[in-house]
């Protein structure tokens, strides 16, 4: 009897019909005869409509207080979905993240995992029970504080519970049939992936593509988990992402998928003195107020021998950088830092651009012919990033997409419920 993890996240359960929807294709499942395990998000916008409410009585809401509060909605869609599945004949046991075993740090609202100890799931599973964990939260392995894992990590919750559980893959549900080479939203001629390395679909969780969460992937990649990726609004076969078997890649299409990222800004640091250690400078300081960056662009000496210095980083993270730029000014030496918010990123993602010369050119040509201009460059063996205008991106999507032959011409890709998870 093989083992199987099932995860739906807020759309596939976002009223009572989809709750009943879901537990029939759960209880289908096993007796099918798999051991199914089920991930479950809060129902549609339940936790943002909780951040907001917290919002509403407290200006600047306790970290611990806040995943306190925000769990509840996945402890409640854990807690319906058992009920929907009794009354289908079969049973079921809900439980919160910390009753499964999921142990983590202690950084709240962005916890990291680090065990889980399935002891309590093993056995419901042995009396012929499916489980149904609460996704996104765990317990710190220090504090005992009921932790969350980020947004969209409920995809993370389900890929490391069948890595501890030893199942025979991981199924994400969401509202498309798949993962796209593009965003069906922009793209209604994105054409659905059979399959796809982790590789490649990790590079395109981290450039904006919101199908999977990128922690999920790499936790899949590290334990060798198969996610079947589906929608759980329809019956089509869906994406599998997995490893590559040697060769394979001889075989992969040039380019696999087009991905897009609004989320990102760009700050300069302008007239940076030309001189040994300044660049590093610049970059402690961001590294000490643990901000991640992406692209780094630096521009050639000027003839006061000062340079300017971009960079791209989370939009969310914007103020907190120039603020720790600013308490640095006089030391390091800079004139200025300034920052555009209005930037989007498009990247292309292929590991069979490896073994072809030209995808560059190729890529380049057709952003021209779209007239979209292109302010930084960041490559790596699979994926080239560029950034533009926050008003091109859409074209700079679909100028990439049909230039590298991927528009289908089977029908347009069907998006379910609007939200791509």
């Amino acid at each position: 009897m093989a083992r199987v993890v099932q995860k739906f996240g807020g759309s596939s359960v976002a009223d009572a019909e989809s709750i009943r929807r879901v537990a029939r294709r759960v209880v289908e499942t096993q007796r099918a005869g798999h051991q199914v395990t089920v991930v479950i998000s809060a129902m549609g916008d339940t936790t943002d409509e909780l951040f907001d409410l917290a919002k509403q009585v407290s200006t600047n809401p306790p970290a611990r207080e806040l995943d306190m509060l925000l769990t509840a909605g996945e402890r409640m869609s854990a807690a319906l979905l058992a009920m929907a599945i009794d009354d289908l004949g079969a049973q079921a046991r809900s439980y919160t993240g910390s009753q499964a075993g999921v142990i983590t740090t202690a950084a709240h609202g962005n916890a990291r995992i680090i065990d889980i100890t399935p002891g309590r799931i093993e056995k419901a599973l042995a009396k012929g029970y499916i489980v149904i964990v609460a996704g996104f939260q765990g317990v710190a392995q220090d504090t005992k504080d009921i932790t969350t894992l980020g947004r969209g990590a409920s995809d993370t919750t389900a890929v490391a519970l069948a890595g501890a559980l030893g199942a025979e893959h991981c199924e994400i549900y969401t509202d498309v049939d798949g993962v796209f080479s593009a965003d069906p939203r922009i793209v209604p001629q994105a054409r659905r992936l059979p399959r796809i390395s982790y590789e490649e679909m990790l590079e395109l969780a981290a450039t904006g593509a919101k199908v999977l969460h990128l922690r999920c992937v790499e936790y899949a990649r590290r334990e060798m988990v198969p996610i079947h990726v589906r929608s759980s609004f329809s019956d089509r076969p869906g994406t599998w992402v997995t490893h590559y078997e040697e060769g394979d890649a001889m075989e992969a299409a040039l380019i696999s998928g087009v991905s897009h990222d609004r989320s990102e800004a760009k700050i300069t640091v302008v007239g940076v003195p030309d001189q040994i250690g300044k660049a590093a400078r610049v970059f402690s300081v961001i590294a000490e107020a643990d901000i991640d960056i992406d692209m780094i662009v630096q521009n050639a000496s000027v003839g006061d021998h000062s340079t300017a210095i971009s960079f791209t980083l989370a939009d969310a993270e914007r103020p907190k950088a120039i603020e720790a730029l600013r308490a640095v000014q006089a030391e390091i030496g800079f004139a200025d830092v300034t920052y555009d918010d209005a930037i989007g990123k498009v990247s292309i993602i292929g590991v069979g651009m490896r073994s072809h010369p030209g995808v560059t050119a190729r890529f380049f040509s057709a952003l021209a012919q779209a007239g979209v201009n292109i302010e930084m460059i960041s490559t790596s063996e699979i994926r080239i990033s560029v950034v533009v205008d926050e008003n091109d991106v859409e074209a700079a999507v679909r100028a990439a997409h049909t230039a590298f032959g991927l528009d289908s011409s089977s029908g347009e890709a069907v998006v379910y419920a609007g939200t791509g998870r």
